[in-house]
């Protein structure tokens, strides 16, 4: 049997993610293959390299660090997520990543990253993050529109995979895998509202189509978030999405606030196990 995990973005409320992927861990969830979006491929990464805690431990110590990001990062690099300190420093030296272990890992894994010259989704195989280009390809899936700069590889340049594929659903169901689990970081009822049109328009007016994807987000969102409920409901998928509504910032720099998102994901995560293995039993 092969199991599919599906991870949604959304900044730092991915640390409802990285507490529902360290139960996942320490309980011997094992997935074949990872599709993360955004933050679901840069914490979602971690599940793969088997680092426990790792991704609560880094947010907590440097969340409030101006190097690490927001307005000041913005300001000096034209990233609200600084690029040296989130890919260099931490990755290699202040709380490194495994890369052995990532590698050896028989994990499969995916980045979702829109291209912006196409407006669409492309799903990058990540394999060793010890490749510059494959830890691009990361960067680039968390690269927020309007405050990141587009991320160049091998001439083509890519911004956040959330774009063009918020909920990566349709992708994950055409890839075959007997079961699929996944994890939304916004509760049952969440759905976008239209807005953005105009704003995307004057500032990727060199990039109609990106434009256009940025303008068309909230539906495509809101149709995969339809299908996701519609799948579960029919027992076709399991999904774990928020229990209650917690008020976090996309750039939050409050501990008590990160704690809140984990603990939250790791409460549900604990709350939905016997469920969640009853389905991959069934």
């Amino acid at each position: 049997m092969k199991i599919g995990l599906l991870l949604e973005g959304g900044a730092m409320r991915g640390l409802y993610t990285a507490g529902i992927l360290d139960v996942f861990m320490e309980k011997g969830i094992h997935a074949n293959a990872i599709i993360g979006v955004s933050a679901g491929a840069l914490f979602g990464m971690n599940y793969k390299s088997g680092q426990v805690g790792r991704v609560l431990r880094y947010n907590l110590k440097y969340a409030g660090d101006r190097h690490y990001m927001g307005l000041y990062s913005f300001i000096k690099t034209g990233n609200v997520m600084n690029r040296d300190f989130c890919f260099n420093k931490i990755v290699h030296q202040l709380d490194p990543v495994d890369f052995a272990a990532f590698q050896k890992s028989p994990v499969d894994f995916y980045a979702v990253v829109t291209n912006i010259e196409t407006g669409t989704a492309e799903y990058i195989p990540i394999k060793n993050l010890q490749d510059e280009t494959q830890m691009e390809y990361l960067r680039a899936s968390g690269s927020m529109p309007f405050v990141s700069r587009p991320v160049e590889i091998s001439g083509k340049q890519y911004l956040d995979g959330g774009i063009a594929d918020s909920i990566p659903i349709e992708k994950i169901l055409k890839m075959g895998y007997d079961k699929i689990i996944v994890v939304l970081t916004r509760p049952m009822e969440y759905r976008k509202k239209k807005g953005g049109a105009g704003t995307a328009r004057i500032y990727y007016r060199k990039y109609p189509r990106l434009a256009q994807a940025i303008s068309n987000r909230y539906q495509n969102y809101n149709a995969s978030a339809d299908l996701v409920a519609k799948l579960e409901a029919e027992k076709k998928i399991f999904v774990f999405r928020p229990s209650k509504t917690v008020t976090i910032k996309r750039i939050e720099k409050d501990a008590e606030k990160i704690r809140e998102m984990y603990n939250l994901g790791r409460n549900d995560a604990l709350a939905g196990l016997d469920g969640l293995k009853a389905y991959l039993k069934g």
